[in-house]
Order: C-alpha cells, then structure tokens, then sequence
C-alpha cells in the first residue's frame, strides 16, 4: 500500500512539473515572438547568450510573484522590470552570496555620504540621480501607477550597489551587461573602466599607464577572454585585467565577486587603514601575482607601496585633518554649512582626489599619478593653499599647531631650509633617511 501511495505521489509531481514547463514554455514563447519585433537588438542578445543556450528565458528571469513589490501583470502573467542579485542567485547561489559582501554591494551608502550631499547641494537631484547613483547605485522607488511599477525618479539605474525593493543589494548586469551577460566583456578593463575613472579614482587611466595595461592592450587577442575556464598562467599569461587581480581565478584560487578579498589597504578615506584580515586579502593577492613575477619583485612592490601610503598618511593627511578637527571645534570657519568655505574644499580635493591618486597610483604602478597627478598635487595644496587658508582664520591653536609642525617635524622643516643645504642632504641620504625612519616605525622596524 506505502508503495502504491508512493507510486502516485511521483507520477503527480511529474505530472504537475510537466504542466507547470509546459506554462512557462509558452509565456517564454510569447515574450520571445513579441520582443523579436519590437526590441530585436535586446532578443538578439539574448539568443548569442549562454542563456539561450541553456533554455534559460526571459521568464525565468523576469517572472515575478504578486506580491512582489514591484511586479506587474502583463500579457496574462506577472513579471517583473527589475532583475536583482537575489533572482540571479537562483541559479548562481554563491556568486549571489558573494556580491552581497562586497564592496560593491555598499557603494549605494553614497547617499550618506558627503559625496552626495555634495551633489545635491552644489549641482542639484538630477546630477546626483544621473551622476553618482548611475554608478553607485540608488534605492529602486516603486510608483504603483507606472506601467511597470518602476519610478523615473530611480530607474533606469544598474549601479553596482543599487539597493533593491527585494531587500538585495547590487546590480549583476553593472559588469554583465544584459541581454548577453558576456562573462569575455566582465573580464576586460574597459568594463570596469565605466566607474572607476576620473579624478578621484581614475584606476581606469593608471591600468592604461601601467605596464599591466600597456602589454594588454597591444596583446589583446592573446589573451583568451572567451574561454569558460579562465586561469591565470595556464589559460592566459600575457598580461592581468582588472579581473584577473581581484576577481579571476589562480590555480590555487576559486573565482571570486567579492572584489574587496584580495585588497589589505582601504584608500578611500582621508586616512589609509589596513583592511580587516588585511595579511590574508594581501597573501590572495600575492597569489596571484607570483603567477607572473617572482617573490622578490612581489615583496619590493608592497614595500614600497605601503612606504607611499603611510608617508601620505603621516606627512599629509593626518596633519591636515587634525587642523580641520580643530577649526570646526573652535567654530572658526566663516559659514556653518558644509563645504560653504574655501578650505574645506581644498582639504577635500587633498584628500579625495589627489590623495587618492597617489595611492592608487603607487598601488597599480602607475608613476605618474603618484606622483605628478597625485603627491606633487597633494603637496602644492597642501603647503599653498590648505596652510594659508588656515591663517586666514585666525584660529590661535590651529596657527599654533601649522607652525609646530613646519618647525619641528623632520618631514617638514625643508620649507626652512636653502637649497643648497636640501640638495646637500639629498646628496648625502640624509633626507631620505627621514622618510625611511618613520616608514619603518610604522611597520616595527625600528
């Protein structure tokens, strides 16, 4: 009896899932048959995509239930416009888990940050809107009387850290670009390239500086990006992207979309910090490296780049942002808003555009912004705007601590000095010597 209950129970599930393939072979019959005719470059797409290849269709990405926040009826069926991390990962569990710990999956908190206050007080909503959360990403807004639910005030929007109805964070096609979600396109830079560039990240033009980019681009078609399996110094060698660094696979290494698991310093805020588990996110990204360069030229790389961060850390930015503690503690600025003063702007611009690039710029290899877009810039503000700018306050303890520094810190006291002595000393090694000192106080060397 247990058998032939049994029995039954198999042959109505079979014959339910039968019923249910065969509704949902027909709904992606019709969106197909409909959207050839009127969007034939998105259905073109979509048939040169693994997707087709794998009888995945439209509805089995964009059918949505009722209740769902932003589902529609049409044509007979419920769907949904927006497609998020969370239906992605249906199918693609892990990658799904693995953006929404990322780094990426963040980048929507821009809209507690000063970047877009920024925007919407200086520029106004639509730059904020078509600007910042074009690639940070925004809250999605439902407006129940749209067509498809989705409010013009926030769609379109495929920013990397859209925060969606569905209670996901991130946006899949922000790297694999729909219809086709190509994983070759994922893998160049120039993907990459649409957010990060500029003059507060420009990763983008330091990759094309650096001899990484150089030996791409002029090696393209070497370097296999159509491949499903996609190892570094075994499917490819001539030259890393952006993925192969951050996200791509080593032989020792799975592929992974959490971009912040091979990152030990965060050079973003005005004062660099390492990372959470920086030696391990360090020893994954050494990984990679060594697939191509040896442990000495590894080594030497990060000595010298974590030697840049902490003499841009000590030199500059802790100096300067103690001054602005100390002014907006006296209340010593001359307008109460936010960046409603000069030196606030030149102390942003220190530390969120040239500061940043003379990290990132000793980060990727990339000399000439660390150095001629990023630590020549840093110091030029630094020494004839941000310091003059403090005089012109009048604020005794801020005055008092400028001038203790320019008089006593060691890295600071060339401003006093004649030529002929600083080239004397440079000469000698004595000047370098200063910076070494406290680099390697910093790392306990000393």
């Amino acid at each position: 009896m247990a058998k032939k209950t049994l029995l039954i129970t198999i042959i109505l599930i079979l014959s339910l899932s039968g019923v249910s393939q065969a509704v949902t072979s027909v709904a992606a019959g019709k969106c197909m048959v409909c959207h050839k005719e009127i969007s034939p470059g998105l259905y073109q797409q979509w048939l040169a995509s693994n997707h087709a290849l794998h009888n995945v269709t439209c509805i089995d990405c964009h059918g949505a239930e009722p209740k769902d926040a932003d589902a529609y009826k049409h044509q007979g069926g419920f769907i949904s416009t927006l497609v998020t991390p969370k239906d992605c990962g249906v199918c693609h569990r892990r990658e799904a888990e693995q953006v929404g710990m990322s780094h990426h999956a963040k980048a929507g908190q821009i809209l507690e940050s000063n970047d877009a206050y920024l925007a919407h007080v200086a520029g106004g909503n639509p730059v904020a809107v078509t600007g910042c959360e074009s690639c940070h990403g925004a809250k999605v807004q439902i407006n129940s009387s749209s067509e498809n639910k989705l409010s013009a005030k926030s769609w379109p929007n495929s920013g990397i850290g859209r925060i969606n109805p569905d209670g996901s964070l991130g946006s899949c096609n922000a790297c694999h670009t729909r219809h086709e979600f190509d994983k070759s396109q994922a893998r160049q830079p120039e993907t990459c390239g649409k957010c990060h560039l500029g003059p507060d990240h420009p990763q983008k033009e330091i990759y094309e500086e650096s001899k990484h980019g150089n030996v791409y681009f002029t090696n393209k078609d070497k370097m296999n990006l159509d491949a499903d399996r996609w190892i570094v110094g075994k499917d490819y060698f001539t030259a890393p992207t952006c993925a192969t660094c951050h996200m791509s696979a080593t032989s020792s290494q799975k592929v992974t979309h959490d971009v912040g698991n091979r990152i030990s310093w965060t050079l973003r805020p005005p004062v660099s910090e390492y990372q959470d588990n920086w030696k391990q996110k360090r020893s994954n990204m050494k990984n990679v490296c060594i697939n191509c360069h040896s442990d000495t030229f590894v080594d030497g790389h990060y000595y010298q780049f974590d030697a840049l961060v902490h003499l841009y850390n000590e030199k500059f930015a802790k100096p300067a942002g103690a001054v602005m503690k100390i002014l907006k503690k006296n209340k010593s600025l001359e307008n109460s808003a936010d960046f409603s003063n000069d030196i606030e702007w030149i102390y942003w611009e220190i530390w969120h555009h040239e500061g940043r690039r003379t990290r990132h710029g000793a980060a990727m290899m990339g000399p000439d912004y660390t150095w001629w877009h990023g630590m020549y810039e840093v110091a030029q503000h630094f020494y004839f705007k941000f310091l003059p700018e403090v005089k012109k306050t009048g604020d005794t303890e801020a005055i008092a601590y400028i001038d203790n520094m320019l008089k006593n810190d060691p890295m600071h006291r060339w401003m006093s000095q004649s030529t002929e002595e600083l080239k004397k000393g440079i000469k000698s090694g004595e000047i370098q010597k200063i910076y070494e000192n406290m680099f390697e106080s910093k790392i306990g060397l000393k």
